[in-house]
C-alpha cells in the first residue's frame, strides 16, 4: 500500500480512525452526560451526587464506608469525603462514625433521600429511551459490544510522564 492510499483513507483533520474514534466518543460521552445532568437541574443535583444516592439506597440499611461509595462510582470522584458532606448538609445523608474503628465512617441514605430518588426515578428511566430511542435494537447491541471491547484494551499509562514516553 502507498503513502498516498494510506493518507486517503485516513479522516481529514484526525491523525489516523483511532483519534477519529477516540474524539467522537469523548464528545458524545461529553453531550450524553450534559443530558442526564439537565434532567437533574431542577432537583439541584449534580450527576455524580445523584450517581452516590443511588449507591446509599442499593446499600441499605447497612450503609457504606467513604472508599465503598468512590468504588462503586461511575466516574472516581477524587473527595469523596467533601461531596458526601455536601449531601449530609442536604440531609440526603446519615453519617455515623464506625463503634470498632473511629476512623471509618458510615453513610446512609436518609427518608429525604429515597424520597428525592423516587422523585427522579420516572425522569432517569425514561433518560435512555429519549437519548438513545433513535438508534435501532441492533445499533445499540453493537454500540454496548463496541465500547465493552474499548474498555477493555490496553490498561492506562500509571503517570502522566508515561505518556509522553
Amino acid at each position: 500500500m502507498s503513502a498516498n492510499s494510506e493518507d486517503n483513507s485516513r479522516a481529514p483533520g484526525f491523525s489516523g480512525p483511532e483519534e477519529e474514534a477516540l474524539i467522537n466518543l469523548m464528545r458524545t460521552a461529553d453531550q450524553l452526560q450534559r443530558e442526564m445532568q439537565h434532567r437533574l437541574k431542577p432537583v439541584g443535583l449534580t450527576l455524580t451526587q445523584f450517581n452516590v444516592l443511588r449507591i446509599l439506597r442499593a446499600a441499605r440499611p447497612a450503609g457504606l464506608t467513604c472508599s465503598a461509595v468512590g468504588q462503586r462510582m461511575i466516574t472516581p470522584e477524587p473527595d469523596v469525603t467533601r461531596l458526601l458532606n455536601r449531601l449530609k448538609s442536604q440531609d440526603l445523608i446519615d453519617q455515623e462514625r464506625d463503634s470498632s474503628d473511629r476512623r471509618v465512617i458510615w453513610s446512609r441514605i436518609t427518608a429525604d433521600g429515597l424520597k428525592l430518588l423516587a422523585k427522579l426515578d420516572p425522569i432517569v428511566e425514561r433518560a435512555p429511551r429519549e437519548i438513545l430511542g433513535h438508534l435501532t435494537r441492533e445499533e445499540l447491541q453493537s454500540m454496548t459490544r463496541l465500547l465493552k471491547s474499548a474498555r477493555s484494551g490496553p490498561e492506562p499509562p500509571s503517570s502522566p510522564a508515561a505518556i509522553l514516553l
